[in-house]
């Protein structure tokens, strides 16, 4: 049995290994730490379909296990962060701590503020997101709805710029509950709407097949040397935008 068939696999399991450990540090409310796990289960995700391209050893199994491994980093850590977030700015937000097994001994009661549990929307609609795109044959050479790894970076966004980035402006909105519902339910949305979006496929390198792909990749860079982290959530309404505005003409492949 040919080792290099497993390269892409062992790949996304260390995406899932960052996932797993990212949901340790949300739970906990070390939420830098998770968006530093988040962000390196991503790189995996990324890598693991180019190895899987170039060593020309795709599967069904590393489908199957490339979703699933998305669904822990890109969306379960992300919906515990929002939780997060929302516990945090709404009123009288729990400040939980995880103190022993005995601190609730009445399996009925519970200390957390359940408003807050509508962050976990995002881990419903990235799951269902997922699944989608496992029998979707659109979404070969673009993507119909934004993608899980996209969403979750802009969510992680929040306490990264929060933390790095202190601006009483930006603390007030990001802290403002109404602001972190309504970020949960537009994620929602634009996790599964019927939105075509180009994909940073490179089938060749000419600038005329290219020029989006080109332009957005000069904007994110330029966005992320004035703004830092502030461009994240810039850079993915950026590419909302510029995937509506110039629509894939490109002919389909079958």
């Amino acid at each position: 049995m040919s080792i290099k068939r497993h390269i892409p696999n062992l790949i996304t399991l260390l995406n899932l290994l960052c996932g797993t450990i990212a949901v340790i540090f949300a739970v906990q409310g070390s939420l830098i730490m998770a968006a530093i796990f988040v962000a390196g289960g991503i790189f995996f995700d990324f890598f693991d379909g180019l190895a899987a391209r170039s060593l020309n050893v795709s599967s069904d199994i590393g489908l199957q296990l490339d979703s699933l491994a998305d669904v822990v980093t890109s969306g379960v850590v992300p919906g515990i962060v929002m939780y997060q977030l929302l516990d945090n700015a709404l009123p009288g937000n729990s400040g939980v701590e995880n103190t022993g097994w005995e601190v609730n001994p009445g399996w009925w009661d519970w200390n957390f503020n359940t408003i807050a549990l509508i962050g976990l929307l995002i881990c419903l609609a990235s799951a269902y997101r997922l699944a989608k795109f496992n029998v979707d044959d659109r979404q070969t050479d673009s993507f119909i709805g934004v993608p899980t790894p996209a969403n979750a970076l802009l969510i992680l966004s929040f306490p990264l710029i929060l933390t790095y980035q202190p601006d009483s402006f930006l603390t007030g909105l990001i802290l403002n509950e109404w602001f972190l519902i309504a970020v949960t339910l537009l994620s929602c949305y634009l996790l599964n709407a019927e939105i075509k979006l180009f994909a940073l496929k490179f089938k060749n390198w000419g600038f005329a097949d290219n020029k989006v792909r080109y332009f957005f990749l000069l904007l994110c860079l330029v966005l992320i040397l004035v703004f830092q982290f502030v461009a994240v959530p810039l850079i993915i309404l950026s590419y909302v935008i510029l995937s509506v505005v110039f629509p894939k003409k490109e002919e389909e492949v079958h």
